[in-house]
């Protein structure tokens, strides 16, 4: 460019960045090769050069005991690893799965300065609050597993809730012609209160409401506490053909049928833990809806990179494509 424009390349480089005085004679013939030949200033060389650093702040639920989260985190480190070269530092704040815990987090996670921050909103409530004060920092926010609408559109990656439920509704409803009696089973920590988890209930509800020649499904629901899982019993399931269950813990549900021998029920549910996998693969569970968590983690990630360390415009919403697990089509099912 200096040779076209029969300048220095320090005059370049100034009239690029904008800085130092130069003629504006030489800063219209740089300006028009510019326009001619088109210019993108390389700004990872220029990152690298200036040794410039992007913090990312990780706002996650704590991981240890929950593989669902486990898989999250993979994601988000196989992305650290891979970026970490171009000066991507990850700094992580974790929560338990109560309301207090949270709240610690979050002024922790206020006070921290950064340059973006990956954030799964568990605490419907809670999060809009959140949301809402971090905004004040005009820092970009990408969430992921859930989304929450708040004053700000703030990016996010991972299925769309509402339509993976109206896709189970479907699945509910194939090959079946008689009356069929269908139980909601919500099996919840002592909160639950993401927008995920009852938009997927909507979206199953507006299935049948959306199809009126299925006038043979009735509907019940069920909700107990994962800490009192001992309170399932046969009366719940007198007379149910399929069950529901818009969480990943199908299991427990395929668990309790197979122990008391409870065969011909439909089941599906989310997310493909190692408990649910085992009885999708003994023919109890029908059907997994499959979030590709890892693949949550590493967008996220990706989608900071490249608006804050690429400079790329990038879209706001990232969804991961509904994927229904049978244990026909489940790899490590067919190698076994």
């Amino acid at each position: 460019m200096a040779e076209l424009a029969n300048v220095s390349p320090g005059t370049v480089d100034r009239i690029i960045h904008n800085r130092g005085q130069v003629t504006q004679e030489n800063v219209d013939k740089v300006n028009a090769i510019i326009e001619q030949y088109g210019y993108k200033r390389n700004i990872l060389a220029s990152n690298l050069a200036l040794n410039k650093k992007f913090h990312f702040a990780v706002f996650l639920p704590k991981y240890e005991d929950l593989e669902y989260w486990k898989s999250q985190i993979s994601g988000i480190e196989k992305a650290a690893v891979e970026f970490s070269k171009f000066g991507i530092v990850l700094d992580y704040f974790f929560y338990d799965f109560n309301i207090s815990s949270f709240k610690e987090s979050v002024k922790k996670v206020l006070e921290f300065d950064c340059d973006g921050l990956l954030f799964a909103p568990i605490f419907y409530e809670e999060s809009v609050r959140f949301l809402n004060e971090y905004e004040k920092k005009n820092i970009p926010v990408v969430m992921i597993d859930s989304n929450i609408k708040t004053n700000e559109n703030h990016a996010y990656v991972g299925q769309d809730a509402f339509q993976s439920g109206y896709l189970a509704g479907r699945l509910i409803s194939f090959a079946v012609k008689n009356e069929r009696q269908v139980l909601i089973f919500k099996i919840t920590r002592e909160i639950e209160s993401t927008s995920v988890y009852l938009q997927r209930i909507d979206g199953f509800y507006s299935f049948f409401k959306d199809h009126d020649e299925l006038q043979n499904f009735k509907f019940s629901e069920v909700t107990i506490k994962d800490s009192g899982i001992d309170q399932l019993n046969l009366e719940m399931f007198a007379g149910i053909n399929s069950v529901f269950v818009p969480n990943s813990r199908a299991y427990i549900v395929a668990r309790f049928l197979e122990q008391n021998n409870i065969k011909g029920v439909r089941i599906i549910g989310y997310d493909l833990l190692k408990d649910n996998i085992e009885y999708l693969n003994k023919g109890v569970i029908d059907f997994l809806i499959n979030q590709r968590p890892e693949e949550q983690g590493y967008m996220g990630i990706n989608h900071l990179y490249k608006k804050l360390v690429l400079q790329e415009p990038v879209e706001d919403t990232h969804y991961i494509p509904l994927e229904i697990i049978l244990k026909e089509n489940y790899f490590p099912a067919r190698k076994a």
